[in-house]
């Protein structure tokens, strides 16, 4: 896994960016939001929006998806 920082995704302006969650979700406080970013997928804790985020390219969000509809990662 590549660990490298990249600044221009680490420094990026998110003031600006939409972030979602599922309709599914409660309130509950134990969800993700996710939004579109310019360098690829966004996740953040909804509980803790300011913590920081993940990227994932769009491949790897795209195939970690298809994988939970399929009940790979039920537990």
């Amino acid at each position: 896994m590549d660990r490298t920082r990249h600044a221009d995704v680490a420094d990026a302006d998110l003031s600006h960016t939409v972030w979602r969650k599922s309709r599914r979700s409660n309130n509950g406080g134990e969800c993700v939001e996710v939004a579109d970013l310019a360098t690829g997928i966004g996740v953040r804790d909804s509980k803790n929006p300011g913590a920081g985020h993940l990227t994932f390219t769009p491949d790897t969000w795209a195939a970690f998806t298809v994988a939970v509809k399929q009940g790979q990662h039920d537990r």
